[in-house]
């Protein structure tokens, strides 16, 4: 009954791979007969999705630059807009000019009052979406909870085979994700100086890619294997021992994926405590406190996490964003 809804959906251009929980909406909508077009917002690609808005039915936009770029392409041709909310306005403050911070959330703020309807993951967020939106609803973030509960066993033996070569130690630690400053992604790679029986599998890109291009160089404990297809990442994930996640966000999808697979997950303590609760191990940013971390994770019992990530499957996210979609048209 969805098959006339054309949705254009403009996303951050984020490296392939490593930003893809809108992907995986994007599956199921079609599964439900939408007809769905990822794309990344560039200068070059919002000119385009003003050329073509005729075409499409309704817009999605995901902040940041797909929600500012969708209120743009509504403001010029009226397409229905559906903001998809998933980035907290603080953790954008903590890492650029504060000039910058304070025109995104002007700018944000636009595409809410704009927006035809507004999706927002973080509850902080709640009253400042409220204050705009005409209509909201609260949704989250998700996992392909089958996929990393139970993976592929092509994709099992793809991973083995790409890590025989790697020479791990009896240990393996795993981070999948961006490789940026937020992420501490360097904190991590010195933590590895502190654990002699741990091998650090790294599968993600980002602005920190030629930093950790040589700690790869220069510690042999430390395998970074760049990006790999996501449906692929399962198998790498059911190989290792521990999760690393050091990012104070209780909402992040590497701590779903990792739970799913039944792996113990190390956290930055902070605002994911209320919600996981003693299913995590916590830390500091501070590297030997992050490698004693990873040693009591590496202690503690698999599958702690597998019945409360269950919850998160995209499959029933999505039923906020289909509803979201067919609400405006």
């Amino acid at each position: 009954m969805n098959a006339h809804l054309q949705v254009l959906w403009l996303t951050p251009d984020k490296p392939a791979n490593i930003s893809v929980g809108r992907q995986r909406i994007a599956d199921h909508l079609e599964a439900d007969g939408f007809a769905v077009t990822l794309r990344g917002t560039t200068p070059y690609t919002l000119l385009q999705s003003l050329r073509d808005a005729d075409e499409y039915d309704v817009v999605v936009g995901t902040t940041r630059a797909g929600a500012i770029a969708g209120a743009l392409v509504k403001s010029v041709t009226g397409t229905p807009l559906v903001v998809d909310h998933v980035d907290p306005i603080q953790q954008f403050t903590d890492t650029h000019l504060r000039w910058l911070a304070v025109v995104v959330r002007l700018l944000e703020n636009f595409a809410f009052h704009i927006a035809d309807h507004v999706l927002y993951v973080y509850g902080e967020e709640r009253n400042r979406v409220e204050r705009y939106a005409k209509v909201m609803t609260k949704t989250d973030l998700g996992v392909e909870y089958e996929r990393f509960a139970d993976p592929d066993s092509e994709a099992v033996t793809a991973a083995q085979e790409h890590l025989e070569g790697q020479q791990l130690c009896e240990n393996v630690a795993i981070y999948v994700g961006g490789l940026e400053p937020i992420y501490h992604i360097e904190e991590l790679l010195t933590a590895m100086e502190y654990l002699d029986n741990w091998s650090l599998v790294i599968l993600g890109d980002g602005s920190l890619h030629e930093q950790v291009l040589q700690a790869d160089d220069a510690r042999s404990n430390v395998h970074y294997l760049g990006t790999v297809p996501h449906e692929k990442v399962p198998g790498y994930v059911v190989l290792a021992d521990v999760g690393v996640s050091l990012v104070d966000d209780p909402h992040t999808l590497k701590v779903l994926e990792y739970g799913a697979t039944g792996l113990p997950i190390v956290q930055i303590e902070g605002r994911a405590v209320e919600r996981f609760g003693d299913h995590l191990v916590y830390t500091e940013s501070d590297p030997e406190e992050v490698a004693e971390a990873i040693q009591r994770a590496g202690l503690m019992d698999r599958d702690l996490l597998r019945g409360l990530v269950r919850q998160f499957d995209w499959q029933e996210i999505t039923a906020d964003y289909r509803r979201a979609i067919t609400s405006v048209k």
